[in-house]
């Protein structure tokens, strides 16, 4: 089953977007994938070419997750697993839209572990005027990700990687 993924900024402009394959659900969520190649477009950019990848869309929360699978050239991805920041996923039929916020935590594959974008959350959120609810939802889901991502608690340990390896096996 095809599942669409659509990013959006506050503004409501779109952001990344692409389509996945469902892979299954457990107790974190909804897993979906895909393969080698398959074209992933932010905004109206031209569609990239991604190495294969599995994102979680959690039950609840403030996030989605994506894992990453390095290219044989090394030339992949610089971090094994990505949580984007965002307000809660929301389901319409087969389409699955969230807003990103703009922070995120980042694991590389050495371990260490980032948050990242700080000034663009706080940049957008003055430009676009983020109401204090979205702005203590994304930063208590940040503050909350940071530990759970850095000691690899699952599903950020091995179950992850498990399901990248069912995207990967996809192409």
């Amino acid at each position: 089953m095809t599942i669409q993924v659509r990013y959006t900024k506050w503004d409501g402009s779109l952001h990344w977007h692409f389509d996945t394959v469902a892979l299954g659900e457990d107790e974190n969520g909804l897993w979906v994938g895909a393969p080698d190649g398959t074209p992933v477009r932010r905004g109206d950019e031209r569609p990239i070419r991604s190495q294969a990848f599995a994102l979680l869309v959690p039950r609840q929360g403030w996030w989605t997750a994506v894992w990453n699978e390095a290219s044989p050239d090394g030339t992949g991805f610089s971090f094994e697993l990505y949580l984007d920041i965002t307000t809660p996923p929301e389901w319409s039929g087969d389409t699955v839209t969230a807003v990103d916020l703009d922070l995120d935590v980042a694991r590389r594959p050495d371990g260490t572990t980032l948050l990242l974008d700080e000034d663009e959350f706080d940049q957008h959120s003055s430009r676009y005027g983020y109401p204090p609810a979205v702005v203590a939802g994304a930063r208590a889901a940040a503050a909350a990700m940071m530990p759970a991502v850095e000691s690899r608690t699952e599903p950020f340990g091995e179950v992850g990687p498990a399901w990248l390896r069912r995207a990967s096996a996809l192409g």
